[in-house]
């Protein structure tokens, strides 16, 4: 039977007693109905993966004790930035949920010409928030502890100052992934459902930014993600046969 992973942000120390906050004793004893003696491995990025056991559970709160700490294999090797543009509700929360699976290291909200999506500073923090707990929810699920962080929103010129010289996919580009040679983060750069403008995609390349396409056809803006971070991590990452 596989172990239930639980993400929790508490500093994790092996041999120690740990109270789960709200939301993973909700998870353990109210929807999975653990009990007293059952296995669980709980994480984060900053301390990894412990293998732990539920000694006690009330009606608010579950306690587990830390065993040891474990090697955690589906951690990625290839380290990526993806700056994504903003689109809507499930659409983004599709792009960050898969991009955790395949790897990605960080990712960042882009705001871009033709994004439909524009939000004020609060329902932002929120989404961040939202944004977030997607990103931990995904990496419980695939198996890694390095939680991919995601970044505050910011407008495509800030972006390009800040990372310069990285990769924007664009139908016009040229073909493939197949003659990169990253070294060190690689820095890929996805538009909203209407692309990029002519005007952007210019900018991008006055920052030495490198435009490959992905094929014949159009990929939604939840699909580019999926389809570059798959060749990448069989390129260069850990999804090489």
């Amino acid at each position: 039977m596989r172990r239930s992973r639980i993400y929790q942000q508490q500093k994790l120390i092996a041999d120690s007693t740990l109270v789960l906050d709200s939301e993973g004793s909700h998870y353990l004893g109210r929807v999975l109905r653990l009990k007293p003696g059952d296995a669980v491995n709980l994480f984060n990025s900053n301390d990894g993966e412990f293998s732990a056991t539920v000694e006690r559970v009330d009606r608010h709160s579950v306690t587990v004790k830390l065993l040891e700490k474990q090697e955690n294999f589906a951690n990625p090797q290839l380290a990526v930035h993806l700056g994504l543009g903003l689109s809507r509700g499930e659409r983004f929360d599709y792009a960050i949920q898969k991009s955790t699976e395949l790897g990605v290291s960080l990712i960042t909200p882009v705001v871009t010409e033709f994004c439909e999506v524009r939000l004020g500073q609060d329902r932002l923090q929120k989404k961040s928030a939202h944004w977030q707990k997607v990103a931990i929810s995904a990496s419980e699920q695939c198996g890694r502890s390095s939680v991919p962080e995601i970044g505050e929103p910011m407008d495509l010129g800030e972006w390009l100052n800040r990372y310069p010289g990285g990769i924007l996919l664009d139908g016009s580009g040229e073909p493939g992934f197949s003659t990169l040679s990253p070294s060190g983060t690689l820095i890929l750069l996805i538009g909203p459902e209407g692309g990029f403008s002519d005007a952007e995609v210019l900018s991008a390349q006055q920052h030495r930014y490198r435009c490959v396409r992905l094929g014949p056809r159009v990929l939604r803006t939840e699909t580019a993600p999926v389809v570059a971070l798959t060749l990448l991590q069989y390129l260069f990452g850990d999804l090489q046969s």
